[in-house]
C-alpha cells in the first residue's frame, strides 16, 4: 500500500464536446434529447464538454445548465468562452473553464539550434495488431491500447470497439467503432457493411442518422479531412 493517501498522475481521456449554438435553453435541450434518443448506449449520462465559442448575445447561464442537466449529461467544463461576463457566470455555477490546444497561446520561438543527424529507421519496423475473429456480442467492449483492431466477425447492436490506431471490421458493423482513441487524427475506420450505432476518431463523431444514405449497410472508409470526418467507399 502507498505510504501516501492521494497520488496525482497525468492520463487523457476521449470526451464529447457539445457545441453550442442557440442561447435558448429549451431549443438546446430538445436537441440534445434528440440525440441521445437515438444512441443512449453512448450518451446516456455522459461527461461532456460545452463549448460557447460560437454564442453570441445574452444567455441565461443557469437555465442553460438546468437544461443541459436534465437531459442526464453530466458537465464536467465549458471551453471557447471569451465573454468575460459570460466567463463569471460559468465560474459562479461551479464549472471550470477548459482551454482547448488550438486556443492557448503560442510560445516565443526558441533560438534555432542545428538539428542532430537524423536517425534512419528501420523498414521493418511491425504496427502492432489486435485481431478478434469471434462475433461481439451486445455489451462487450474490446480495446486495442496501442493497436489497430480487426474484427473479422459481426459486432452486434451495443457492442463498442476502441482502438488507439486504425478499426477495421470485416463482418456486419451494427455497434460502435472509435478509432484514434488518444487522438491520433490518422486513423481510419475500414467496414465491409457499415450500420453502425456511432462512428468516431480521435473524437470526431456521427451517429447512425448522420450517416450517408448511400454508404448505409455498404462497404466504406472513414477519416477525417480537414478536422471533420468523411467517408468514401472501400474499394
Amino acid at each position: 500500500m502507498s505510504q501516501t493517501p492521494i497520488e496525482f498522475k497525468g492520463s487523457s481521456f476521449t470526451l464529447s464536446v457539445v457545441h453550442l449554438h442557440h442561447t435558448h435553453p429549451d431549443v438546446v435541450r430538445q436537441a440534445l434529447q434528440d440525440k441521445i434518443d437515438q444512441a443512449p448506449a453512448f450518451l446516456k449520462n455522459a461527461p461532456v464538454v460545452l463549448n460557447v465559442a460560437a454564442l453570441d448575445g445574452d444567455v441565461n447561464w443557469k437555465q442553460m445548465q438546468q437544461a443541459i442537466a436534465s437531459t442526464g449529461l453530466r458537465i464536467v467544463g465549458v471551453s471557447g468562452c471569451k465573454d468575460e461576463a459570460l466567463k463569471r457566470m460559468i465560474a459562479r455555477a461551479g464549472l471550470p473553464i477548459l482551454s482547448e490546444g488550438k486556443e492557448q497561446k503560442k510560445s516565443p520561438e526558441p533560438e534555432p539550434v542545428a538539428a542532430p543527424a537524423p536517425v534512419p529507421v528501420p523498414e521493418n519496423v511491425v504496427t502492432k495488431t489486435r485481431l478478434v475473429t469471434t462475433p461481439v456480442r451486445s455489451g462487450q467492449q474490446i480495446y486495442a491500447r496501442n493497436a489497430d483492431l480487426i474484427v473479422t466477425n459481426s459486432v452486434s447492436a451495443g457492442a463498442e470497439l476502441v482502438a488507439d490506431g486504425n478499426i477495421h471490421i470485416y463482418g456486419m458493423m451494427r455497434g460502435r467503432a472509435l478509432a484514434g482513441a488518444s487522438g491520433d487524427r490518422d486513423c481510419q475506420i475500414f467496414c465491409t457493411s457499415l450500420s453502425a450505432e456511432l462512428v468516431s476518431i480521435a473524437g470526431e463523431y456521427w451517429l447512425m442518422d448522420q450517416i450517408p444514405a448511400e454508404y448505409f449497410a455498404k462497404a466504406a472508409r472513414l477519416s477525417l479531412k480537414d478536422g471533420a470526418l468523411t467517408i468514401q467507399t472501400l474499394n
